[in-house]
């Protein structure tokens, strides 16, 4: 079946050359139903923000030149010649020597130029005594402070949160464009295989891989199909696939594609149509049989049955994917430790070490590898917080050397 493994570059490379990634198309959505969406294009502001002069505090708007020189001991009195409140147009213009009482949000009138805080002002009758003199603009948010009419408030490829979100309802937007959400159909393989909330029979294991495999999807931006989990039977796996590729822009499987004589997914792939298998087998560990077929213009990434290998490769092949027809830009973290032991490369292979990271007693970060030995351990991925990645001619990585660790998420 792997008469040559392909290195991870050269499988990327054949995965790119063969499938346009770029985002899916465009819609308009309700600005409420746009989290964790990404902008499609540019927003410019139609409005200034605020729109008017407001003034930020309670207390008197004034003319600042009238409050030159007044002090504890020294008062200026103005005369009060009205109010303006918060939502209403001021229907008063001050003149000299005159104040007006203003609320918090409230526009500024005519005529003003600065507001007194009511903790510096005494009123008295129709009079305010101003204890505290104020320069131009003081305790004012002009119009257009925060953000300009023409101003480029939020740019294409931004993904939209709380902050981006109160942004768009700022200048007065109900709706905004996004792209598409590439929909991934998430199947399961295996006659051992059976979905969790059935009972477990004798010899069977819960399917792991089809669930951690959709939040990875939802994580990366794409909106994930869950389909089941399906017996090794070529025309059984035939007919879900076909239903897959309806459905969904990229699809995902686990399981069947060893060398085994159950693991038919990669023969099955090959009957659905061109370009077919591009990837059958990778230079890796763990992840070897990893599988990857063109059918169309839809991927199917067809990834091994131990949970830990699956995560791994959908985070090194199918993540960068699906983020790039959610229109994501790639984004990887990573953080620089110290190997706490040495590890250990498989000869010819690229490996992977799956890592927690903590500190020693110095606050030193350690990169300490996950004491399984089996790459299925749900362990495995419940410990891990990332990867360090041993080239193929390097025999291992010594204790005490510096390592760079790819984070599942952050820590």
């Amino acid at each position: 079946m792997f008469r040559r493994l392909m290195t991870l570059e050269e499988a990327e490379g054949i995965i790119i050359k063969n499938l346009k990634v770029a985002p899916l198309g465009i819609e308009e959505v309700d600005i409420l139903e746009a989290c964790g969406r990404v902008l499609a294009v540019d927003v410019v502001s139609g409005i200034d923000v605020p729109p008017f002069n407001r003034s930020t505090v309670d207390g008197y708007a004034v003319r600042s030149e009238d409050t030159f020189g007044a002090d504890e001991n020294n008062p200026i009195r103005l005369r009060v010649c009205g109010a303006v409140s918060v939502g209403e147009v001021p229907k008063i213009s001050i003149g000299r020597g005159e104040a007006v009482e203003i609320m918090t949000g409230a526009p500024i009138p005519d005529g003003a130029d600065a507001v007194v805080m009511s903790e510096h002002a005494e009123r008295m009758d129709n009079e305010v005594y101003i204890y505290r003199a104020v320069t131009k603009y003081a305790n004012i948010m002009k119009a257009g402070s925060d953000i300009k009419r023409g101003e480029t408030v939020l740019t294409e490829g931004m993904v939209l949160g709380a902050r981006e979100i109160g942004a768009l309802a700022a200048i007065g937007l109900s709706k905004v464009k996004v792209y598409k959400v590439p929909r991934v159909a998430v199947l399961s393989t295996g006659a051992e295989v059976t979905e969790p909330g059935k009972p477990l029979e004798s010899g069977k294991i819960y399917d792991i891989n089809a669930y951690s495999l959709s939040v990875a999807v939802k994580e990366c931006g794409g909106n994930p199909i869950y389909l089941g989990v399906f017996p090794d039977d070529a025309l059984t796996i035939e007919k879900a696939l076909k239903k897959a590729l309806s459905d969904a822009d990229v699809v995902i499987t686990s399981g069947g594609v060893s060398v085994g004589p159950k693991d038919l997914i990669p023969r099955v792939l090959n009957t659905l149509g061109d370009p077919g298998v591009v990837v059958c087998g990778v230079a890796i560990k763990p992840g070897k049989p990893t599988t990857v077929a063109i059918i169309g213009d839809k991927p199917v990434f067809a990834l091994p049955g131990h949970p830990a290998s699956a995560l791994l490769v959908f985070y090194l092949l199918v993540r960068p994917i699906i983020m790039g027809l959610a229109g994501r830009k790639p984004k990887e973290e990573t953080i620089k430790a110290i190997a706490s032991t040495r590890m250990f490369s498989d000869k010819g292979r690229k490996t992977f070490v799956m890592v927690n990271v903590k500190k020693d007693e110095r606050g030193r970060l350690l990169a300490d590898p996950v004491s399984t030995g089996l790459s299925g351990a749900i362990t495995t991925l419940l410990k891990a917080d990332g990867f360090i990645e041993i080239p193929e001619n390097q025999q291992f990585i010594d204790v005490g050397e510096e390592v760079v660790v790819h984070l599942f998420r952050e820590l």
